[in-house]
């Protein structure tokens, strides 16, 4: 069994902070927090979501006031993320894991009917065995979306030999619980400050990423 990389979307694959940044200074507007450049979202940014605005607030937002936080995200989010982009080189990375004879696939936290026309609009449908959003109310952790994911997945891949590639330290916790392996890439909402306590490789772009899984669990 080869190597499988699970990639990771927004921040990782999609070079989307622009949009994730603008959209959450307008979900902040809502209930009083200033808005944050870009240094310090990624600097104060954490999963669950609730306790990020936890901490921007100084207490738990209540449910109305989360509930106002999170469309108004979305809500901006759906326009600012029409103007982004895959990540340098993506295109290229992808092709040559799958001509390498390994496999990959896609897990998101991003809504999975809203992801799937994205990642179909860029051509890269075809490059993964399979492509999952979330499910279910938005705010949560990957962990337990993982192990969804390799269980649908099944005899294709083994978890051992498994690498997710992702950008939050979130993304490597759900890796380990699940027996897999991780590396970050610090070009999305963490700084590599708040990558490297988790104590998985910290890498500065893709292609170091997909070099270190090939060696991580080859």
């Amino acid at each position: 069994m080869r190597t499988h990389i699970v990639w990771d979307w927004n921040g990782t694959l999609f070079h989307d902070m622009e949009a994730v940044l603008g959209a959450s200074n307008a979900a902040f507007a809502t209930v009083g927090i200033e808005p944050m450049t870009m240094q310090e979202y990624r600097e104060q940014y954490e999963i669950p979501i609730p306790r990020f605005y936890q901490r921007l607030l100084g207490r738990m937002p209540s449910e109305a006031e989360w509930l106002r936080l999170d469309d108004a995200f979305h809500d901006r989010y759906l326009e600012l993320s029409t103007a982004c982009g895959l990540t340098d080189g993506v295109l290229e990375l992808l092709s040559a894991w799958r001509e390498a004879g390994h496999s990959q696939s896609l897990l998101s936290m991003y809504e999975h009917r809203k992801l799937l026309p994205v990642v179909d609009a860029f051509g890269l449908t075809g490059q993964f065995l399979r492509v999952d959003g979330r499910s279910g109310p938005s705010g949560g952790q990957k962990a337990e979306h993982l192990t969804r994911h390799l269980a649908a997945l099944g005899e294709y891949v083994d978890p051992a030999r498994t690498v997710l590639i992702g950008d939050a330290a979130d993304d490597a916790l759900a890796a380990l619980s699940a027996g897999a392996h991780a590396v970050l890439y610090t070009g999305g909402s963490h700084t590599r400050a708040k990558l490297e306590p988790v104590g998985v490789p910290v890498v500065d772009s893709l292609a170091e990423a997909v070099e270190l899984a090939g060696s991580i669990a080859g």
